[in-house]
């Protein structure tokens, strides 16, 4: 499993650029939250802080012990985004699929799931943090992930059930795990276990790969 540090060596593509000073309270408290997420998508909990938000933000520091706190209300901001990140990237209908089955369930989750860590370096970076840090902090941000997904199958699950006898709770975890490793790997290197993925038609070789797991196990 690469590093956190090395997922992220290749270019983010986020606002380098410190957001410009505003007065309104809500537009702070977004600037505020939009800086320490490029923040920790950039450098990480080393080199996250009051200082370096306030700059990113271009507010007054005083700013983020007011409206969050301190950087323990932030790490709380952050992990109650990821809830809306969850909703935005992963949203609540069919996508036109007919979701007959919990086979149908799972396939669309986990290609939603790949797309969505594909597109975003700030979750590569948490989920490269939780197999490289156990601090607190990551803690959260993991735990605040993994309950919005399992809102999500709940939400959509209506009465659809599993194949008898199928341990979901551990399939589902090396799914998501095979997922997280093929996207970090690819981050890294273009590639994983020999699998090459640099081109949309590598990224669709994979897709294919992942939805004969998924249909392997649940039908």
């Amino acid at each position: 499993m690469p590093s956190a540090n090395a997922v992220l060596k290749k270019p983010i593509e986020m606002p380098a650029e410190p957001e410009k000073r505003v007065r309104n309270r809500a537009a702070t408290e977004q600037a505020i939250l939009n800086a320490a997420k490029r923040l920790l998508a950039e450098e990480g909990f080393q080199n996250f802080g009051i200082n370096a938000v306030a700059r990113g933000a271009g507010c007054d520091k005083q700013l983020i012990y007011r409206y969050y706190g301190g950087l323990d209300g932030l790490v709380e901001a952050i992990g109650t985004d990821l809830g809306s990140w969850v909703k935005d990237r992963i949203p609540d209908d069919t996508g036109g699929m007919f979701l007959l089955t919990y086979g149908d369930l799972m396939e669309r989750l986990a290609l939603l799931f790949l797309d969505a860590l594909r597109a975003d370096p700030l979750m590569r970076r948490i989920v490269a943090w939780e197999v490289s840090e156990n601090t607190e902090q990551v803690r959260r941000l993991s735990e605040a992930r993994s309950k919005a997904l399992a809102g999500w199958i709940e939400r959509m699950r209506g009465s659809l059930t599993p194949p008898k006898g199928i341990d979901t709770i551990g399939v589902n975890a090396m799914i998501f795990a095979a997922i997280q490793h093929l996207v970090l790997s690819a981050a890294v290197s273009g590639q994983c276990a020999g699998l090459v993925l640099k081109t949309s038609k590598d990224w669709e070789k994979a897709a294919t790969a992942l939805k004969r797991i998924v249909r392997g196990v649940y039908g």
